[in-house]
């Protein structure tokens, strides 16, 4: 089992930043593949970010490019969603997970990943 808690949410204003932080426990956590979803309202759960279990390689949605970082630091078992020029349209519910298996570049889903957080709102407002 692979329990993950997700903190750093609630409100600001847009333009500004917020970090978004996740702790896991109950095993290795530099064997697993961490990743980043959200879901609005009214929405679907979808992709955000991901990162490999060394680091090196991540992917993100397109519209988060250039203004979201996902990092991961192994020895404190925390990943780290890192934004920047926040928009209203980002307001969701922010969803840390995790998942065994191979890194890939292309968008992952939600049946893809194994383990998930509770979630952490995030309001961008105007």
């Amino acid at each position: 089992q692979v329990q993950l808690v997700e903190s750093g949410g609630g409100l600001v204003q847009a333009g500004g930043s917020k970090r978004l932080s996740c702790t896991a426990s109950g095993r290795t956590f530099g064997n697993l593949i961490m990743g980043w979803f959200r879901q609005a309202p009214g929405k679907e759960r979808d992709f955000v970010a991901a990162i490999s279990w060394s680091g090196a390689s991540t992917n993100y949605v397109d519209s988060v490019k250039g203004r979201f970082t996902i990092s991961r630091d192994n020895a404190k078992n925390t990943v780290y969603l890192q934004m920047n020029s926040l928009k209203p349209e980002d307001t969701a519910v922010y969803y840390c997970a995790a998942r065994q298996g191979p890194f890939r570049n292309t968008a992952y889903g939600v049946d893809d990943f194994r383990y998930w957080g509770r979630g952490t709102q995030v309001t961008v407002s105007s």
